[in-house]
């Protein structure tokens, strides 16, 4: 066979590797959802399929998407909601795999602003690794042009949330802080100078007391604005009032009253 042809055939078969590695994780969880509609599994059988579907994420993650990073990182992420919503197998496997998922999608496409609220709560809160959320923010954070810096100002405050609330960095969090101000105030709309100036104001908190119970109040407010279920919520508002904070609820929109003292 002559040798130029070999790169359109190498090409043709990482193709087929990649769209098969697709097929199977997607096959995989509608088994999945057939089976748990019918019964439960035991614990051994979610963990042998976890296990699947951490090798697929693994080998779609090293895998070339020859332009359609985009659809790659689109399908992860519903994947990552069946994942997440399977309440039969979540309570026997925990939420391990969740930073995984958040790998592919981050590297696939980090302009996906939409699924940062529900990776980065997933991960902090219910895998456990604040640390992997703020790695993988940053990364995003790293590839946001500045024509979608207004926009993305929130990925700054996840950020400063993991590090004030669950990391205890409390310079990084004042300095994430500093940073969603300064991407918040690029827009002049009054939602998001509203936005730039609590972000301020926290920053300012933790400069002059890094132990700020009104910082820790915004970064909890910022967990329950941002909430993906309402366990989240109810935690964060349990959280914000055992430091003095007082949540007012008004047309189904949250606000927060700061303790009186620091």
């Amino acid at each position: 066979m002559p040798s130029r042809w070999t790169p359109l055939f190498l090409t043709a078969a990482i193709v087929l590797v990649s769209y098969g590695t697709i097929v199977h994780l997607q096959l995989s969880r509608l088994s999945q959802l057939d089976r748990k509609a019918s019964q439960p599994l035991s614990k051994a059988e979610y963990l042998r399929e976890e296990r699947q579907t951490q090798t697929s994420l693994k080998l779609l993650a090293k895998l070339p998407t020859f332009g359609f990073d985009n659809l790659v990182a689109d399908w992860s992420f519903l994947n990552f909601l069946q994942y997440f919503g399977d309440d039969q197998a979540r309570p026997k496997t925990g939420y391990r795999i969740t930073p995984a998922f958040f790998q592919v999608i981050v590297d696939r496409d980090p302009r996906f602003l939409s699924m940062y609220p529900y990776l980065s709560a997933s991960v902090s809160l219910y895998g456990g690794q604040p640390q992997q959320t703020v790695r993988l923010l940053q990364q995003g954070i790293n590839a946001i042009p500045p024509a979608m810096q207004s926009e993305a100002y929130f990925l700054w405050q996840s950020k400063a949330t993991d590090e004030l609330l669950f990391l205890g960095k409390t310079q990084d969090a004042q300095h994430s802080y500093e940073m969603a101000a300064s991407w918040a105030s690029q827009s002049n709309a009054p939602q998001l100078q509203a936005i730039a100036q609590r972000s301020r104001q926290t920053a300012k908190f933790l400069a002059s007391n890094p132990d700020s119970r009104r910082a820790r109040v915004g970064s909890w407010y910022n967990i329950l604005t941002n909430a993906i279920d309402d366990p989240t919520r109810q935690f964060a508002a349990q959280q914000i009032q055992a430091l003095g904070g007082k949540i007012i609820q008004r047309n189904g929109a949250f606000s927060v009253k700061l303790p009186d003292a620091d």
